[in-house]
């Protein structure tokens, strides 16, 4: 398929007025192939996908993060091990292309792709917070229940729960990454829990003393940008070799 074109369609899905204010996406790295026939899907392309995109050398690697997140010529001169990352990736020839927060925000994108992990119904964005999802489970948990449930259904080791407010989980409102602001947002709109992660401690304190419920998890809950987004690309090509790196493990538990 022509690359131009396959990223033309999946800017349909996935356009750049998403993209939240300050963030970056597009090409990262190296110059866009005429044709794309093998893609390599990954959250981060860094120091240990390298040798499988060396290995495999694709026509095109697409993150999730951006490879380079900020003005490029200030990145790499503060940063020797992005600096020789990007410049042995050039050497190869390979291409990095980011999708960010027009990803997070877009249909079929990252938090629609966690609201159908958790088997969420009537899933709708929130207003006034396109990046988040809410919807209602399929019978109502008990708050340390629906705990343990978002962390297997959503593939990590741990998660930090404030229980605070509801003593049962019937809604729930989702944002991958760290979108953890949107909990007020949820609160108001009748949500009986949010979940993000990367809340900082001032954050947690705020969420507890208004007596609501709210479950960090681990960045990592974002793996789910390679499956929903090999199907968005077969979808526009059936033909083309899509292949996954998954090589970020959440922290151990001690």
């Amino acid at each position: 398929m022509k690359t131009r074109r396959l990223l033309r369609e999946l800017a349909a899905f996935y356009p750049q007025r998403l993209r939240e204010k300050g963030d970056f996406g597009g090409l990262m790295c190296g110059k866009l192939p005429e044709e794309s026939n093998v893609i390599l899907l990954c959250l981060d392309y860094d120091d240990e996908v390298y040798p499988v995109a060396k290995r495999l050398h694709p026509d095109l690697i697409v993150t999730h993060h951006p490879f380079v997140f900020g003005p490029k010529g200030s990145v790499l001169a503060h940063d020797p091990i992005k600096r020789s990352l990007y410049e042995r990736t050039e050497k190869e020839g390979l291409a990095v292309y980011s999708f960010h927060t027009n990803f997070d925000a877009g249909t079929p994108g990252m938090n629609d792709a966690l609201a159908d992990r958790l088997g969420l119904l009537d899933v709708k964005p929130l207003e006034g917070c396109p990046m988040a999802r809410g919807g209602r489970l399929p019978m109502p948990l008990p708050i340390a229940d629906f705990a343990y449930y978002a962390k297997k259904r959503l593939g990590v080791d741990y998660g930090l729960l404030i229980a605070a407010g509801k003593a049962v989980v019937r809604s729930v409102a989702i944002v991958g990454g760290g979108g953890w602001r949107g909990n007020e947002l949820a609160q108001r709109l009748g949500y009986d829990i949010f979940v993000s992660g990367d809340m900082p401690h001032h954050g947690r304190r705020e969420v507890t003393l208004r007596h609501y419920d709210y479950l960090d998890l681990p960045h990592e809950i974002e793996k789910a940008f390679m499956p929903r987004m090999r199907q968005t690309i077969l979808r526009l090509d059936p033909t083309l070799r899509v292949e996954t790196v998954d090589h970020e493990k959440t922290p151990i538990v001690i």
